[in-house]
């Protein structure tokens, strides 16, 4: 299995024997051995992902990488964050998803209105299985835990990915922004319940949630 590293924090390095991992297209800065590069259709696997992708809206361009030394990816100076799976699920936005696994299934699952709310289509990028992900932040992540005694609220901006088994509930009311006279309209956040890990970055991207 390739062995993913970090180089600093904004550069990742996967040694691989053999091994294959995908990626963000166009994401390879560098690479030491004998690499070979092949454009993926679609960010999911099979029909349905790449379905699913078209009628959404929800792109992903992929690539797979094979070889034996060392592949180094980095993706407009972002922060990169490692995740190790074992036989769970992580929920990621595509646009923060970086490298993954060969190994490891990626495909698609419905968010309801978080998605809409960030402008990013209905669906959520899905990567299941034994392995390791690196996900992009703008800023460095936190993984915050949430228990069934401690339930965890995100402003939709804000918000990478998650595991866990963990149930979304899209609320109106008081974002962060409001606070600081910076909210336009009705303001809206994630609220999450269960148990598992919720990524969050400490920047907004854009989202229309301020507006609906």
């Amino acid at each position: 299995m390739a062995q993913f590293r970090l180089q600093g924090s904004k550069v990742l390095a996967v040694d691989m024997a053999g091994d294959a991992v995908k990626a963000k297209n166009g994401s390879m800065v560098a690479y030491e051995g004998e690499m070979t590069f092949k454009k993926m259709t679609g960010g999911g696997d099979g029909l349905r992902g790449m379905v699913t992708r078209r009628l959404t809206g929800e792109q992903m361009e992929v690539m797979e990488v094979k070889g034996s030394g060392t592949c180094y990816f980095a993706d407009r100076a972002s922060e990169i964050n490692l995740v190790a799976l074992h036989g769970e699920t992580l929920y990621v936005e595509s646009s923060n998803l970086l490298c993954t696994d060969a190994a490891l299934r990626t495909g698609t699952t419905f968010t309801g209105l978080r998605g809409a709310s960030q402008g990013n289509g209905f669906f959520t990028t899905t990567v299941e299985g034994t392995g390791q992900a690196a996900i992009l932040s703008d800023g460095t992540a936190i993984a915050l835990r949430v228990t069934p005694q401690t339930p965890l609220q995100v402003d939709p901006g804000a918000y990478i990915a998650h595991t866990g088994s963990l149930r979304q509930h899209f609320q109106s009311g008081v974002n962060f922004r409001t606070f600081i006279g910076e909210g336009s309209g009705e303001a809206f956040q994630i609220r999450f319940e269960g148990d598992g890990l919720v990524y969050v970055q400490p920047s907004e991207r854009n989202t229309i949630g301020g507006d609906l």
